[in-house]
């Protein structure tokens, strides 16, 4: 199911008291915007939560308003989800918002009450970066990669027949997806296939892009990494199976300090973790496919990246 929250935060924004306006928004939608807030922004009862408010209300955006006027986004948005549901086999729920956010994730992943949810937030997909929003400046014509990618997080953690990690943790706490929990629990690889696999399916529904483009990075950020792919695999290794949320920030997250992304004597690229999650799945999209991928376990893809290898096993 579609859903555009963009009109109602438009509305907030016209209001005679956008503040005010904004709080009742929240509250008509508040099970999916309160993990939206909690997982990629700050918790709603932060003393900083108002400030943060108050800055994306007044906040300039002429680009999203040329956007709106020039692009059918709900149309491109629909198209895009109807194909990733058919192509990842979908035999759950999953809802699309998109969203006006505050100025954090341009797309994420939820599960609110059992039901999985993929957004993405339209300021960043304008094709100029703002600074009044904290924009961006994707090319919209990115959005159905974005999208893919995000239902296919949403399949992993709430497929009935998904054999993932992140799935039984979902379910552990009620049905609801906490990044910050999960990055604690789940281990390095299953976080890192995670992504990769969610790689593979923008691959498969949105194809045609550059293959940099399918990764968040740039030409060079691109060209980089793959130039340290026996490295990433060597550095990454040991902490396989190891959990902890300082190496899902340090392997998947932008913004660490090079300090914080130092490993085996070299600093690991920003967001190394994305090619390195779609190496580790790649053997196992070969074999069965890109919506038995995004379901698949964690031994499921040793095991294909063993066979490819010629490794031999009792």
């Amino acid at each position: 199911m579609l859903v555009n929250l963009v009109p109602e935060f438009l509305a907030c924004i016209a209001a005679p008291d956008p503040v005010a306006a904004y709080h009742g928004y929240l509250d008509r939608h508040r099970p999916v915007l309160q993990g939206y807030w909690d997982n990629y922004v700050l918790d709603l009862d932060s003393p900083h939560a108002e400030r943060v408010i108050a800055d994306a209300l007044r906040a300039e955006r002429g680009d999203l308003e040329r956007l709106l006027e020039d692009m059918d986004v709900e149309r491109v948005a629909q198209d895009a989800l109807a194909r990733a549901l058919e192509l990842l086999e979908a035999d759950c729920p999953v809802d699309l918002y998109l969203m006006v956010g505050v100025g954090a994730a341009n797309a994420g992943e939820l599960v609110v009450g059992g039901r999985g949810i993929a957004f993405v937030c339209l300021e960043h997909f304008t094709g100029k970066a703002n600074p009044h929003t904290s924009g961006l400046g994707l090319a919209p014509h990115l959005l159905p990669l974005w999208i893919a990618h995000e239902v296919a997080h949403a399949v992993r953690y709430t497929s009935p027949t998904s054999r993932a990690a992140l799935r039984r943790f979902v379910a552990e706490v009620g049905g609801y997806y906490d990044y910050w929990d999960t990055g604690s629990r789940a281990s390095l690889r299953e976080l890192l296939v995670n992504e990769g696999g969610a790689v593979a399916a923008a691959r498969a529904v949105a194809p045609g892009f550059e293959p940099w483009e399918y990764f968040g990075y740039s030409r060079r950020q691109y060209r980089r990494i793959r130039e340290h792919d026996a490295f990433l695999r060597r550095a990454a290794a040991p902490d396989l199976e190891a959990c902890g949320l300082g190496l899902r920030l340090r392997w998947l997250s932008s913004g660490l300090s090079p300090a914080a992304r130092l490993v085996a004597g070299r600093v690991l690229p920003e967001r190394s973790g994305y090619y390195l999650g779609w190496r580790l799945v790649e053997s196992y999209l070969g074999e069965h496919g890109v919506a038995s991928t995004v379901r698949a376990a964690c031994p499921e893809f040793q095991q294909a990246d063993d066979r490819a290898m010629g490794i031999q096993t009792a």
